[in-house]
């Protein structure tokens, strides 16, 4: 397959829902243009160089799709045939591999196996124009289609990333009620943490919160360490790879001194942490205790707690919850200088905590709606610079 260098994609970095504006931020902070925002997206426009970049750097966003195509479809055959009037060749190398996936929302064609069987079709048949051969064995790079139609509006794209943002590679070991990394890394960017202060998880599980802030704290990519679907595509020369991936060791700040600190009551899981951490080669950043909350303590002014709590989602741990939470009000009051962020589904959190969040954001994590609870504390006095002196 030849395919022309294009000068720009229309890229989207599918998000959470609640996560859009956070995602967006990242975007913009890695240079794109052209962003604009819609549920459970952030699109923007970019080349070659800009999707191996925003697999590589985005935090919180689930993947990053390329759209090939938009029109609206409200029969099968409308969408057959603008679905085959599209140069797949220019996108799919003969040997590709390309699943079609779906969803469908509030529109004619509802049904989303059919619709996925008419794409794939539709698919085949403006390949066979191009190569010259009835059957395609598909033995080669993954390109992942989705089509998604949004009342009557079909959206075709690529996924460029494969397994999902989320996947690191450090998370090998998971412990009880795993949180995703990249809601992890929203938590902490929500929260303005800063590298220069210290952010405390009383409930750190496998070390997921603890982990992202180190990795955020020494500017290290998160997809550094993993591969992506797209390193696989003929037209992304190697080369925008290699230099994408350097770039990604040259912003690292490996010397960057941190004071993270992970505890939890449960040794075991700490043990899945520790293992996670050296992974994620952040172990040497991150303190890691075996410690009940009514221990929690801190010499520190200022800091930060970002932390995800039990909810009791199973039956008959409600009452232990509602404990729990009181005793985090009483505990965390202690240290009335620090800002807390909490992430919880529990609808009675700031009664039982009794305080009122300064600010609250509606989110999911995974299938759960949660609210992520936000206690800001004084702000601390401006640090003076030599010149100021």
């Amino acid at each position: 397959m030849e395919k022309a260098i294009m000068a720009q994609y229309k890229v989207i970095a599918a998000t959470t829902f609640g996560l859009e504006a956070v995602a967006a931020q990242e975007v913009k902070d890695l240079g794109f243009r052209d962003v604009t925002v819609e549920n459970g997206k952030v699109m923007f426009a970019t080349d070659e160089a800009g999707i191996c970049r925003a697999n590589l750097w985005i935090r919180s966003a689930d993947r990053i799709r390329i759209q090939i195509a938009g029109f609206k479809a409200t029969t099968f055959d409308e969408l057959f045939e603008k679905t085959k009037a599209i140069p797949w060749a220019d996108w799919l190398p003969q040997d590709a591999e390309f699943p079609v996936e779906g969803k469908s929302v509030k529109s004619t064609l509802f049904s989303v196996s059919d619709c996925q069987a008419i794409v794939k079709k539709a698919i085949v048949e403006s390949l066979k124009r191009t190569y010259k051969i009835d059957w395609f064995e598909e033995t080669g790079p993954l390109f992942r289609i989705e089509i998604s139609i949004l009342k009557d509006m079909a959206t075709l794209t690529l996924d460029s990333s494969g397994t999902g943002l989320h996947r690191r590679g450090y998370k090998t070991l998971i412990g009880r009620a795993p949180l995703r990394e990249t809601m992890a890394a929203a938590l902490i960017l929500l929260s303005k943490w800063r590298p220069d202060t210290v952010l405390v998880d009383p409930f750190c599980g496998s070390g997921t919160i603890p982990i992202e802030a180190a990795l955020i704290g020494m500017n290290i990519a998160p997809g550094m360490n993993r591969n992506f679907a797209c390193e696989q595509w003929s037209w992304i020369p190697k080369e925008i790879w290699r230099l994408a991936r350097t770039e990604t060791h040259d912003l690292a700040n490996y010397d960057q001194e941190l004071q993270v600190i992970g505890s939890d009551i449960d040794n075991e899981v700490l043990k899945v942490a520790r293992e996670n951490a050296a992974d994620a080669f952040t172990d040497d950043k991150i303190h890691f205790q075996t410690l009940p909350l009514s221990s929690l303590s801190s010499q520190k002014k200022y800091g930060k707690i970002i932390c995800n709590p039990p909810y009791g989602e199973r039956i008959g741990e409600q009452a232990e919850i509602n404990q729990l939470y009181k005793e985090m009000g009483r505990i965390f009051q202690k240290l009335d200088t620090w800002s807390y962020y909490i992430l919880t589904s529990h609808p009675d959190f700031e009664a039982l905590f009794s305080r009122q969040a300064s600010k609250k954001r509606k989110l999911y994590n995974g299938n759960i709606r949660v609210d992520f609870y936000q206690y800001y504390g004084p702000r601390p006095p401006r640090r003076r610079t030599d010149e100021n002196r």
